[in-house]
Protein backbone atom coordinates (compact mmCIF):
# COMPACT_ATOMS: atom_id res chain seq x y z
CA UNK A 1 0.00 0.00 0.00
CA UNK A 2 1.54 3.25 -0.59
CA UNK A 3 3.19 4.63 2.52
CA UNK A 4 3.58 8.83 2.13
CA UNK A 5 2.29 11.18 4.22
CA UNK A 6 1.20 15.01 3.71
CA UNK A 7 0.68 17.46 6.00
CA UNK A 8 -2.24 19.43 6.19
CA UNK A 9 -0.72 22.47 4.23
CA UNK A 10 -0.24 20.34 1.45
CA UNK A 11 -3.54 18.73 1.57
CA UNK A 12 -5.27 21.37 -0.22
CA UNK A 13 -8.37 21.54 2.01
CA UNK A 14 -7.70 24.04 4.99
CA UNK A 15 -7.62 27.43 4.70
CA UNK A 16 -5.15 30.20 4.36
CA UNK A 17 -4.87 31.61 7.75
CA UNK A 18 -5.08 27.90 8.96
CA UNK A 19 -2.25 26.89 7.15
CA UNK A 20 -0.61 30.31 7.91
CA UNK A 21 -1.11 29.57 11.65
CA UNK A 22 0.81 25.76 10.91
CA UNK A 23 3.49 27.52 9.46
CA UNK A 24 3.95 29.62 12.53
CA UNK A 25 3.06 32.92 10.45
CA UNK A 26 5.31 35.82 12.84
CA UNK A 27 2.12 38.53 11.26
CA UNK A 28 -0.45 35.59 13.42
CA UNK A 29 1.77 35.27 16.32
CA UNK A 30 -0.35 38.02 18.18
CA UNK A 31 -3.16 36.06 17.59
CA UNK A 32 -2.13 33.04 20.14
CA UNK A 33 -0.89 32.45 23.50
CA UNK A 34 1.56 29.42 22.10
CA UNK A 35 1.75 27.08 19.56
CA UNK A 36 1.18 23.43 20.41
CA UNK A 37 4.24 21.67 21.01
CA UNK A 38 5.23 19.53 24.11
CA UNK A 39 8.09 22.50 25.58
CA UNK A 40 4.99 24.80 25.10
CA UNK A 41 2.44 22.62 26.80
CA UNK A 42 5.34 22.66 30.50
CA UNK A 43 5.05 26.56 30.10
CA UNK A 44 1.18 26.33 30.04
CA UNK A 45 0.25 24.09 32.77
CA UNK A 46 2.71 26.33 35.08
CA UNK A 47 0.37 29.23 34.03
CA UNK A 48 -2.81 27.63 34.04
CA UNK A 49 -1.77 26.11 37.37
CA UNK A 50 -1.25 29.69 39.09
CA UNK A 51 -5.09 31.05 37.66
CA UNK A 52 -7.58 28.33 37.82
CA UNK A 53 -7.88 28.65 41.60
CA UNK A 54 -11.03 28.97 43.58
CA UNK A 55 -11.58 29.50 47.15
CA UNK A 56 -10.52 25.99 48.82
CA UNK A 57 -10.61 24.49 45.40
CA UNK A 58 -14.21 25.75 44.99
CA UNK A 59 -14.37 25.40 41.58
CA UNK A 60 -12.97 22.20 41.22
CA UNK A 61 -15.51 21.16 44.14
CA UNK A 62 -18.52 22.48 41.70
CA UNK A 63 -17.29 20.91 38.29
CA UNK A 64 -16.99 17.41 39.86
CA UNK A 65 -20.31 17.60 41.62
CA UNK A 66 -21.84 18.82 38.62
CA UNK A 67 -20.54 15.66 36.15
CA UNK A 68 -21.74 13.24 39.00
CA UNK A 69 -25.13 14.65 38.45
CA UNK A 70 -24.71 14.16 35.02
CA UNK A 71 -23.47 10.66 35.28
CA UNK A 72 -26.15 9.52 37.43
CA UNK A 73 -28.12 7.60 34.99
CA UNK A 74 -25.56 5.80 32.92
CA UNK A 75 -23.35 3.58 33.68
CA UNK A 76 -19.95 4.70 33.87
CA UNK A 77 -16.56 3.21 33.28
CA UNK A 78 -14.01 3.03 35.95
CA UNK A 79 -11.20 5.33 33.98
CA UNK A 80 -14.01 7.94 33.99
CA UNK A 81 -14.93 7.86 37.16
CA UNK A 82 -11.14 8.15 38.05
CA UNK A 83 -10.59 11.01 35.61
CA UNK A 84 -13.76 12.84 37.60
CA UNK A 85 -12.35 12.34 40.94
CA UNK A 86 -8.74 12.95 40.36
CA UNK A 87 -10.53 16.88 38.93
CA UNK A 88 -10.14 17.67 42.49
CA UNK A 89 -5.94 17.67 42.38
CA UNK A 90 -4.36 20.41 41.29
CA UNK A 91 -2.09 19.20 39.42
CA UNK A 92 -5.07 17.72 36.84
CA UNK A 93 -5.88 19.66 33.74
CA UNK A 94 -8.27 19.21 31.02
CA UNK A 95 -7.49 18.88 27.27
CA UNK A 96 -10.98 19.74 25.61
CA UNK A 97 -12.65 19.58 22.49
CA UNK A 98 -16.59 20.48 21.25
CA UNK A 99 -19.05 19.52 19.29
CA UNK A 100 -22.35 19.56 18.12
CA UNK A 101 -25.69 17.13 19.66
CA UNK A 102 -25.59 15.77 15.66
CA UNK A 103 -27.81 13.46 15.17
CA UNK A 104 -25.79 9.95 15.35
CA UNK A 105 -22.41 11.44 15.79
CA UNK A 106 -23.05 13.26 12.21
CA UNK A 107 -19.67 13.70 10.32
CA UNK A 108 -16.79 11.10 10.91
CA UNK A 109 -14.72 14.49 12.27
CA UNK A 110 -16.68 13.47 15.64
CA UNK A 111 -15.15 10.80 15.97
CA UNK A 112 -11.70 12.35 15.18
CA UNK A 113 -12.30 15.36 17.34
CA UNK A 114 -12.26 13.35 20.26
CA UNK A 115 -9.50 10.67 19.33
CA UNK A 116 -7.31 13.46 18.99
CA UNK A 117 -8.19 14.99 22.87
CA UNK A 118 -7.70 11.32 24.19
CA UNK A 119 -4.38 10.62 22.44
CA UNK A 120 -2.87 14.02 23.55
CA UNK A 121 -3.66 13.69 27.03
CA UNK A 122 -2.10 10.05 26.76
CA UNK A 123 0.94 12.32 25.27
CA UNK A 124 1.25 14.32 27.47
CA UNK A 125 1.13 12.22 31.02
CA UNK A 126 4.25 10.49 29.21
CA UNK A 127 5.72 13.71 29.27
CA UNK A 128 4.30 15.46 32.66
CA UNK A 129 4.02 11.82 34.70
CA UNK A 130 3.42 13.59 38.11
CA UNK A 131 0.26 15.63 36.30
CA UNK A 132 -3.17 14.39 35.14
CA UNK A 133 -4.67 14.89 32.23
CA UNK A 134 -8.68 14.48 31.55
CA UNK A 135 -10.03 13.88 27.87
CA UNK A 136 -13.15 16.16 27.52
CA UNK A 137 -15.80 16.48 25.42
CA UNK A 138 -17.79 19.85 25.80
CA UNK A 139 -21.54 19.38 24.04
CA UNK A 140 -23.08 22.37 22.39
CA UNK A 141 -26.15 21.84 23.96
CA UNK A 142 -27.16 25.55 24.22
CA UNK A 143 -26.91 25.71 20.16
CA UNK A 144 -30.25 25.99 18.31
CA UNK A 145 -29.06 25.53 14.86
CA UNK A 146 -31.22 22.17 14.50
CA UNK A 147 -31.20 21.67 10.97
CA UNK A 148 -27.04 21.69 10.92
CA UNK A 149 -27.74 18.05 13.34
CA UNK A 150 -31.11 16.71 12.40
CA UNK A 151 -29.14 13.95 10.04
CA UNK A 152 -26.54 12.19 9.50
CA UNK A 153 -25.43 9.72 5.44
CA UNK A 154 -25.49 6.74 5.52
CA UNK A 155 -24.08 4.94 2.10
CA UNK A 156 -25.60 7.79 0.19
CA UNK A 157 -28.74 8.40 2.21
CA UNK A 158 -29.63 11.30 4.35
CA UNK A 159 -31.24 9.81 7.64
CA UNK A 160 -33.24 12.95 8.95
CA UNK A 161 -35.09 13.94 12.28
CA UNK A 162 -37.47 15.91 11.10
CA UNK A 163 -39.38 18.00 13.41
CA UNK A 164 -39.81 21.47 15.11
CA UNK A 165 -37.24 23.02 17.78
CA UNK A 166 -37.01 26.47 19.46
CA UNK A 167 -34.59 26.47 22.35
CA UNK A 168 -31.60 25.23 23.18
CA UNK A 169 -31.07 21.87 21.37
CA UNK A 170 -30.17 20.10 24.38
CA UNK A 171 -33.44 20.33 25.64
CA UNK A 172 -35.36 19.21 23.15
CA UNK A 173 -37.53 16.07 23.67
CA UNK A 174 -36.40 12.88 22.02
CA UNK A 175 -39.96 12.01 20.68
CA UNK A 176 -40.73 11.33 17.49
CA UNK A 177 -37.15 9.82 16.68
CA UNK A 178 -38.89 6.44 16.39
CA UNK A 179 -39.37 6.95 12.69
CA UNK A 180 -35.51 7.97 12.47
CA UNK A 181 -34.72 4.54 13.84
CA UNK A 182 -37.21 2.75 11.89
CA UNK A 183 -35.53 3.74 8.58
CA UNK A 184 -32.25 3.44 9.99
CA UNK A 185 -32.80 -0.25 11.04
CA UNK A 186 -34.47 -1.19 7.56
CA UNK A 187 -31.06 0.39 5.71
CA UNK A 188 -28.00 -1.03 7.88
CA UNK A 189 -28.15 -4.69 6.97
CA UNK A 190 -27.85 -7.77 9.02
CA UNK A 191 -24.48 -8.78 10.96
CA UNK A 192 -22.93 -8.86 14.43
CA UNK A 193 -22.26 -4.98 14.10
CA UNK A 194 -25.60 -4.25 12.46
CA UNK A 195 -27.30 -5.44 15.80
CA UNK A 196 -24.41 -3.47 17.71
CA UNK A 197 -25.35 -0.23 16.10
CA UNK A 198 -29.03 -0.97 15.81
CA UNK A 199 -28.94 -1.13 19.74
CA UNK A 200 -26.92 1.39 20.45
CA UNK A 201 -29.27 3.83 18.36
CA UNK A 202 -32.42 2.50 20.14
CA UNK A 203 -30.41 2.83 23.52
CA UNK A 204 -29.16 6.39 23.16
CA UNK A 205 -32.01 7.76 21.19
CA UNK A 206 -35.36 5.81 22.48
CA UNK A 207 -34.33 5.15 26.13
CA UNK A 208 -33.50 9.12 27.02
CA UNK A 209 -35.89 12.21 26.82
CA UNK A 210 -33.63 14.63 25.85
CA UNK A 211 -30.82 15.11 22.83
CA UNK A 212 -28.25 16.00 25.53
CA UNK A 213 -28.73 12.80 27.46
CA UNK A 214 -28.50 10.59 24.39
CA UNK A 215 -25.53 12.01 23.39
CA UNK A 216 -24.18 11.76 26.13
CA UNK A 217 -25.11 8.31 26.06
CA UNK A 218 -23.84 7.79 22.86
CA UNK A 219 -20.44 9.34 23.51
CA UNK A 220 -19.57 7.46 26.99
CA UNK A 221 -20.50 4.18 25.11
CA UNK A 222 -17.88 4.94 22.23
CA UNK A 223 -15.43 6.01 24.59
CA UNK A 224 -16.29 5.54 28.13
CA UNK A 225 -13.00 2.95 28.37
CA UNK A 226 -10.59 5.77 27.26
CA UNK A 227 -11.97 7.90 30.30
CA UNK A 228 -13.24 10.51 28.06
CA UNK A 229 -15.78 12.81 30.50
CA UNK A 230 -18.83 14.40 28.89
CA UNK A 231 -19.41 17.79 30.58
CA UNK A 232 -23.25 19.72 29.04
CA UNK A 233 -22.65 23.29 30.71
CA UNK A 234 -25.92 24.48 30.36
CA UNK A 235 -26.02 24.06 33.84
CA UNK A 236 -26.76 26.54 36.88
CA UNK A 237 -23.85 25.89 39.05
CA UNK A 238 -21.38 25.99 36.54
CA UNK A 239 -22.71 29.18 35.61
CA UNK A 240 -22.61 30.88 38.81
CA UNK A 241 -18.68 31.06 38.22
CA UNK A 242 -19.39 32.74 35.22
CA UNK A 243 -21.88 35.37 36.87
CA UNK A 244 -18.81 38.11 36.85
CA UNK A 245 -18.52 37.79 33.12
CA UNK A 246 -22.09 37.61 32.33
CA UNK A 247 -22.22 41.11 34.03
CA UNK A 248 -19.52 42.44 32.47
CA UNK A 249 -20.52 41.68 28.54
CA UNK A 250 -24.07 43.22 29.55
CA UNK A 251 -22.84 46.53 30.85
CA UNK A 252 -19.81 46.86 29.49
CA UNK A 253 -19.63 44.65 26.39
CA UNK A 254 -15.77 44.44 26.37
CA UNK A 255 -15.69 41.24 23.97
CA UNK A 256 -17.07 43.63 21.01
CA UNK A 257 -14.90 46.09 21.97
CA UNK A 258 -11.81 43.55 22.02
CA UNK A 259 -12.90 41.76 19.19
CA UNK A 260 -12.97 44.36 16.83
CA UNK A 261 -9.61 45.24 18.12
CA UNK A 262 -8.41 42.34 16.62
CA UNK A 263 -10.19 42.67 13.14
CA UNK A 264 -7.28 44.36 11.79
CA UNK A 265 -5.01 42.13 12.47
CA UNK A 266 -6.99 39.64 10.17
CA UNK A 267 -8.09 41.63 6.96
CA UNK A 268 -6.33 39.47 5.00
CA UNK A 269 -8.29 36.53 5.93
CA UNK A 270 -11.75 36.10 6.11
CA UNK A 271 -13.11 36.76 9.64
CA UNK A 272 -14.36 33.97 11.27
CA UNK A 273 -17.28 35.64 13.12
CA UNK A 274 -18.57 39.47 14.11
CA UNK A 275 -19.01 40.26 17.06
CA UNK A 276 -22.33 41.55 18.46
CA UNK A 277 -22.41 44.22 20.83
CA UNK A 278 -23.81 41.71 23.24
CA UNK A 279 -22.60 38.25 22.87
CA UNK A 280 -25.86 36.46 25.39
CA UNK A 281 -28.97 34.78 24.63
CA UNK A 282 -31.64 34.42 26.77
CA UNK A 283 -32.54 30.75 27.27
CA UNK A 284 -35.51 28.91 28.31
CA UNK A 285 -36.38 25.14 26.96
CA UNK A 286 -38.40 26.41 24.23
CA UNK A 287 -36.92 29.60 23.63
CA UNK A 288 -32.83 31.34 22.75
CA UNK A 289 -33.22 34.50 22.01
CA UNK A 290 -30.62 37.27 21.64
CA UNK A 291 -30.14 40.51 24.31
CA UNK A 292 -29.92 43.88 23.08
CA UNK A 293 -29.69 47.08 24.77
CA UNK A 294 -31.88 49.77 23.15
CA UNK A 295 -33.15 52.71 24.24
CA UNK A 296 -32.13 52.82 27.84
CA UNK A 297 -33.03 48.75 28.77
CA UNK A 298 -32.55 45.32 28.18
CA UNK A 299 -34.80 43.11 26.01
CA UNK A 300 -34.89 39.95 24.39
CA UNK A 301 -35.69 39.77 20.69
CA UNK A 302 -38.75 38.32 19.35
CA UNK A 303 -40.11 38.42 23.00
CA UNK A 304 -41.93 40.79 25.41
CA UNK A 305 -39.00 40.45 27.90
CA UNK A 306 -37.26 43.93 28.78
CA UNK A 307 -35.02 44.30 31.99
CA UNK A 308 -33.27 47.15 33.37
CA UNK A 309 -29.89 47.60 33.98
CA UNK A 310 -30.26 46.65 38.33
CA UNK A 311 -33.54 43.81 36.67
CA UNK A 312 -31.36 42.10 34.33
CA UNK A 313 -27.97 41.65 36.88
CA UNK A 314 -30.81 40.62 39.43
CA UNK A 315 -31.84 37.90 37.33
CA UNK A 316 -28.09 37.19 36.40
CA UNK A 317 -27.34 36.75 39.89
CA UNK A 318 -30.73 34.73 40.39
CA UNK A 319 -31.12 32.89 37.70
CA UNK A 320 -27.24 32.28 35.25
CA UNK A 321 -28.84 29.50 33.79
CA UNK A 322 -30.96 31.71 31.52
CA UNK A 323 -27.58 33.22 30.02
CA UNK A 324 -26.21 31.09 27.10
CA UNK A 325 -23.19 32.77 25.64
CA UNK A 326 -22.53 33.19 21.87
CA UNK A 327 -20.27 31.79 19.84
CA UNK A 328 -17.35 34.39 20.56
CA UNK A 329 -18.16 34.28 24.82
CA UNK A 330 -18.88 30.33 24.64
CA UNK A 331 -14.79 29.74 24.88
CA UNK A 332 -14.28 32.27 27.91
CA UNK A 333 -16.91 30.29 29.45
CA UNK A 334 -14.84 26.65 29.12
CA UNK A 335 -11.90 27.97 30.22
CA UNK A 336 -13.73 30.03 33.55
CA UNK A 337 -14.57 26.41 34.54
CA UNK A 338 -12.39 23.72 33.48
CA UNK A 339 -8.64 23.79 34.25
CA UNK A 340 -8.27 23.04 30.79
CA UNK A 341 -4.92 23.39 28.81
CA UNK A 342 -5.60 23.00 25.20
CA UNK A 343 -8.59 23.24 22.80
CA UNK A 344 -8.94 21.13 19.97
CA UNK A 345 -10.89 22.07 16.80
CA UNK A 346 -11.86 22.04 13.59
CA UNK A 347 -10.31 25.07 11.00
CA UNK A 348 -13.25 27.22 10.96
CA UNK A 349 -13.45 26.89 15.01
CA UNK A 350 -10.19 27.63 15.54
CA UNK A 351 -10.13 30.91 13.22
CA UNK A 352 -12.95 32.09 15.48
CA UNK A 353 -10.56 30.98 18.36
CA UNK A 354 -7.68 33.47 16.72
CA UNK A 355 -10.03 36.29 17.48
CA UNK A 356 -10.21 36.10 20.90
CA UNK A 357 -6.72 36.63 22.51
CA UNK A 358 -6.86 40.34 23.43
CA UNK A 359 -10.34 39.72 24.95
CA UNK A 360 -9.41 36.96 27.37
CA UNK A 361 -6.29 39.20 28.31
CA UNK A 362 -9.05 41.80 29.22
CA UNK A 363 -10.88 39.37 31.37
CA UNK A 364 -7.24 38.13 33.05
CA UNK A 365 -8.20 34.38 31.94
CA UNK A 366 -5.17 31.82 30.59
CA UNK A 367 -5.46 32.35 26.72
CA UNK A 368 -5.28 27.73 25.75
CA UNK A 369 -3.37 26.81 23.25
CA UNK A 370 -5.13 25.49 20.28
CA UNK A 371 -4.59 22.32 18.35
CA UNK A 372 -6.11 21.45 14.88
CA UNK A 373 -7.88 18.09 15.19
CA UNK A 374 -6.70 15.17 13.59
CA UNK A 375 -8.17 15.05 9.65
CA UNK A 376 -8.29 11.30 8.57
CA UNK A 377 -8.66 9.41 5.65
CA UNK A 378 -10.27 6.19 6.09
CA UNK A 379 -8.90 3.13 3.46
CA UNK A 380 -9.82 -0.49 3.12
CA UNK A 381 -7.27 -2.67 2.32
CA UNK A 382 -8.71 -3.45 -0.63
CA UNK A 383 -8.51 0.20 -1.78
CA UNK A 384 -4.96 0.77 -0.57
CA UNK A 385 -4.06 -2.50 -3.00
CA UNK A 386 -5.85 -0.67 -5.81
CA UNK A 387 -4.39 2.03 -5.29
CA UNK A 388 -0.94 0.08 -5.84
CA UNK A 389 -1.85 -1.30 -8.79
CA UNK A 390 -2.55 2.16 -10.05
CA UNK A 391 0.92 3.38 -9.06
CA UNK A 392 -1.22 6.05 -6.76
CA UNK A 393 0.42 7.57 -3.61
CA UNK A 394 -1.95 9.12 -1.57
CA UNK A 395 -0.58 12.25 -2.23
CA UNK A 396 -1.66 12.02 -5.32
CA UNK A 397 -5.16 10.91 -4.47
CA UNK A 398 -5.80 14.47 -3.02
CA UNK A 399 -5.20 16.18 -5.80
CA UNK A 400 -7.89 17.84 -7.73
CA UNK A 401 -9.96 15.77 -9.69
CA UNK A 402 -8.96 17.76 -13.01
CA UNK A 403 -5.02 17.62 -12.10
CA UNK A 404 -4.75 14.33 -10.95
CA UNK A 405 -6.39 13.24 -14.79
CA UNK A 406 -3.73 15.14 -16.27
CA UNK A 407 -0.98 14.25 -14.25
CA UNK A 408 -1.69 10.57 -14.86
CA UNK A 409 -2.16 10.66 -18.87
CA UNK A 410 0.97 12.45 -19.28
CA UNK A 411 2.56 9.62 -17.09
CA UNK A 412 0.72 6.69 -18.80
CA UNK A 413 1.85 8.35 -22.50
CA UNK A 414 4.72 6.90 -24.47
CA UNK A 415 5.84 10.45 -25.43
CA UNK A 416 5.82 13.49 -23.44
CA UNK A 417 2.72 15.99 -23.73
CA UNK A 418 5.07 18.80 -22.51
CA UNK A 419 5.67 21.19 -25.27
CA UNK A 420 7.49 23.45 -22.38
CA UNK A 421 10.95 22.81 -24.24
CA UNK A 422 9.64 24.03 -27.87
CA UNK A 423 8.17 27.01 -25.85
CA UNK A 424 11.81 28.07 -24.41
CA UNK A 425 13.33 27.49 -27.98
CA UNK A 426 10.60 29.71 -29.61
CA UNK A 427 10.84 32.33 -27.09
CA UNK A 428 14.54 32.78 -27.81
CA UNK A 429 13.80 33.08 -31.37
CA UNK A 430 11.64 35.63 -31.28
CA UNK A 431 14.14 37.26 -28.60
CA UNK A 432 16.29 37.76 -31.90
CA UNK A 433 13.70 39.35 -33.78
CA UNK A 434 12.78 41.65 -31.01
CA UNK A 435 16.12 42.79 -30.96
CA UNK A 436 16.24 43.72 -34.90
CA UNK A 437 12.99 45.01 -34.52
CA UNK A 438 13.97 47.35 -32.10
CA UNK A 439 17.13 48.52 -34.60
CA UNK A 440 15.26 48.93 -37.39
CA UNK A 441 11.60 49.52 -37.55
CA UNK A 442 10.19 49.85 -33.86
CA UNK A 443 6.62 49.68 -35.54
CA UNK A 444 7.35 46.31 -36.98
CA UNK A 445 7.65 45.30 -32.94
CA UNK A 446 3.93 45.04 -32.58
CA UNK A 447 4.03 42.49 -35.68
CA UNK A 448 6.72 40.33 -33.94
CA UNK A 449 4.79 40.29 -30.18
CA UNK A 450 1.74 39.14 -32.01
CA UNK A 451 3.42 36.47 -34.01
CA UNK A 452 4.82 35.10 -30.86
CA UNK A 453 1.75 35.24 -28.82
CA UNK A 454 -0.13 33.27 -32.05
CA UNK A 455 2.94 30.15 -31.99
CA UNK A 456 3.17 29.85 -28.25
CA UNK A 457 -1.11 29.80 -28.34
CA UNK A 458 -0.80 27.38 -31.24
CA UNK A 459 1.63 25.28 -29.08
CA UNK A 460 -0.22 24.97 -26.09
CA UNK A 461 -3.96 24.30 -28.22
CA UNK A 462 -1.29 20.83 -30.03
CA UNK A 463 -0.39 20.04 -25.87
CA UNK A 464 -4.11 20.22 -25.02
CA UNK A 465 -4.93 18.14 -28.01
CA UNK A 466 -2.48 15.99 -27.56
CA UNK A 467 -3.51 15.34 -24.10
CA UNK A 468 -7.32 15.07 -25.04
CA UNK A 469 -6.28 12.27 -27.33
CA UNK A 470 -4.10 10.56 -25.10
CA UNK A 471 -6.80 10.37 -22.31
CA UNK A 472 -8.95 8.62 -25.19
CA UNK A 473 -6.46 6.16 -25.72
CA UNK A 474 -6.13 5.22 -21.77
CA UNK A 475 -9.37 6.05 -21.13
CA UNK A 476 -10.01 2.79 -18.80
CA UNK A 477 -7.18 3.10 -16.54
CA UNK A 478 -8.00 6.54 -15.77
CA UNK A 479 -11.62 5.96 -14.73
CA UNK A 480 -9.78 3.39 -12.57
CA UNK A 481 -7.89 6.26 -10.92
CA UNK A 482 -11.24 8.33 -11.03
CA UNK A 483 -12.95 5.78 -9.48
CA UNK A 484 -11.32 4.93 -6.40
CA UNK A 485 -10.56 9.05 -5.86
CA UNK A 486 -14.14 9.05 -5.90
CA UNK A 487 -14.87 6.39 -3.39
CA UNK A 488 -12.26 7.48 -1.11
CA UNK A 489 -13.41 11.55 -1.68
CA UNK A 490 -17.49 11.51 -2.03
CA UNK A 491 -18.59 14.65 -4.15
CA UNK A 492 -14.81 14.87 -4.21
CA UNK A 493 -14.96 16.60 -0.94
CA UNK A 494 -13.15 15.07 2.50
CA UNK A 495 -14.82 11.93 3.81
CA UNK A 496 -14.44 13.30 6.79
CA UNK A 497 -17.29 16.21 6.55
CA UNK A 498 -19.75 13.86 4.84
CA UNK A 499 -19.84 9.97 5.78
CA UNK A 500 -21.42 9.05 9.46
CA UNK A 501 -19.04 6.46 11.17
CA UNK A 502 -21.87 3.52 10.83
CA UNK A 503 -20.63 2.55 7.01
CA UNK A 504 -17.45 1.62 8.64
CA UNK A 505 -18.82 0.04 12.04
CA UNK A 506 -20.82 -2.13 10.12
CA UNK A 507 -18.46 -3.60 8.37
CA UNK A 508 -15.16 -3.74 11.21
CA UNK A 509 -16.78 -3.39 14.48
CA UNK A 510 -14.62 -1.85 17.17
CA UNK A 511 -11.52 -2.09 15.12
CA UNK A 512 -12.70 1.21 13.72
CA UNK A 513 -11.79 2.95 17.06
CA UNK A 514 -9.08 0.76 17.80
CA UNK A 515 -7.41 1.39 14.76
CA UNK A 516 -8.18 5.52 15.39
CA UNK A 517 -6.52 5.71 18.93
CA UNK A 518 -3.77 3.54 17.46
CA UNK A 519 -3.01 5.51 14.85
CA UNK A 520 -3.70 9.20 15.21
CA UNK A 521 -0.80 11.46 16.38
CA UNK A 522 -1.83 15.19 17.40
CA UNK A 523 1.09 16.89 17.78
CA UNK A 524 2.32 15.42 14.20
CA UNK A 525 -0.13 17.84 12.50
CA UNK A 526 0.07 15.39 9.53
CA UNK A 527 -3.15 14.23 7.63
CA UNK A 528 -3.45 10.04 8.54
CA UNK A 529 -4.17 7.64 6.19
CA UNK A 530 -5.72 4.81 8.22
CA UNK A 531 -6.14 1.39 6.46
CA UNK A 532 -8.67 -0.93 7.68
Amino acid sequence: MPTDCLSYQESGYFSTLITDYLNEKPELKALYHRFPNLENFKLQLEEKGNSFIGNDNFKREVLISVLEKQYESIAISKETKQNIQNLINPKTFSITTGHQLNLFTGPLYFLYKIVSTINLCKELKNEFSEHNFIPIYWMATEDHDFDEINYFNFKHKKISWNRESFGPVGRLSTDGIEDVFAFFESEIGLGNNAESLKNLFKKAYLEHNTLADATRFLANELFSSEGLVIIDADDADLKKSFIPYIKNELIHQTAFAKVNETTPLLESYSVQVNPREINLFYIEDHLRERIVFENGSYAVLNTKLTFSEEEILKEVENHPEKFSPNVLLRPLYQEVILPNLCYIGGGGELAYWLELKSFFESQNVTFPILLLRNSVLLATEKQAAKADKLQLTWRDLFLNQQELFNQKTKLLSEFTIDFSTQKEVLKKQFEELHKIAEATDKSFLGAVKAQETKQIKGLENLEKRLLKAEKRVHQEHLNRIISLQNELFPNQSLQERKVNFTEFYVEYGEELIEKLLKGLKPLEMEFEVVVL
